[in-house]
């Protein structure tokens, strides 16, 4: 119980950090009282939760101003600070540098970053026979990333990254759905794959800086229903590929490896309402 607290709370952390959240809101979500939930998060993660969520806050604000961010006011408000003093301060305290020596290093060797956490995955006994669904061809415009696979704990921050594109995009299909595809990486590396957090559009052309466009060629899914909570999605996805192996399922000659699809009755705040994964099958 207090592990798949701790999950969610994670979870809604990594999604939501650069907004104000709160225990009392995180409590209320994972269905704890506070006192509970914060000695659960400690017990689990080492750190308590305002510890976790300024070292997130500040390791990405770490990473901008390594990559070159041209205003370190901007960089503060993202990371949850009114004024580039009180961002400075906590900054040194955390990194022991201030925020312009961090730019001007350009690199983030020495940094103790506060990494997002992954919760080991729990794979179900059982799983649901999948419904085998042709699918056509399918537009795509979102955010893309390579991933280790020991990194997956960031995908939910990727996610929180697209937000503010959603419903801004031209040409997207206002189904209310959304799309986690999966890819093997472009540069083949064995490690880890590409992920894209994205929406369906009617066309791939004047697409918002930022932003990457896909074609989903026309597929056959093996569709997983994962009715949970989503940060318990990786124990979906591990039990479809053991499906796959025990009913020696082929896999098409295809870059997509797996498509995480969000239906309009997904909740993105709260992580209910129940998504699906489909593994591309041979006809």
């Amino acid at each position: 119980m207090a592990m798949d607290a701790v999950r969610k709370a994670l979870w809604y952390i990594e999604h939501h950090f650069e907004r104000p959240v709160t225990l009392d809101e995180l409590a209320a979500l994972v269905g704890l009282s506070r006192f509970h939930l914060s000695r659960s998060f400690a017990l689990t993660t080492g750190r308590s939760f305002s510890q976790h969520l300024r070292g997130r806050r500040l390791s990405e604000a770490a990473r901008a101003l390594a990559a070159g961010a041209p205003d370190i006011l901007a960089v503060a408000l993202t990371a949850g600070y009114g004024s580039h003093e009180a961002f400075s301060r906590a900054f040194r305290d955390q990194f022991g540098l201030t925020p312009d020596a961090a730019r001007a290093r350009a690199s983030l060797a020495d940094l103790k970053l506060v990494e997002p956490i992954l919760m080991p995955d729990t794979v179900p006994d059982t799983i649901e026979t999948p419904e085998i669904r042709p699918l056509d061809s399918i537009l795509l415009a979102g955010l893309r990333r390579f991933f280790r696979y020991e990194d997956r704990g960031g995908i939910p921050l990727l996610w929180q990254r697209f937000g503010p594109f959603i419903d801004t995009i031209p040409g997207q299909l206002r189904t209310l759905d959304a799309y986690g595809v999966c890819f093997k990486s472009e540069d083949e590396r064995d490690d880890g794959f590409d992920y894209l957090a994205a929406v369906p559009v009617r066309s791939l052309d004047e697409l918002p800086d930022g932003l990457v466009g896909v074609r989903i060629p026309a597929l056959s899914f093996a569709v997983f229903q994962h009715r949970g909570h989503v940060s318990a999605i990786g124990g979906t996805c591990g039990a479809a590929f053991e499906w796959m192996a025990q009913n020696q399922r082929g896999y098409p000659d295809s870059s997509v490896t797996m498509v995480e699809y969000y239906p309009p009755t997904f909740d993105p705040r709260t992580g209910l309402g129940g998504c699906e994964v489909w593994i591309p099958v041979r006809d």
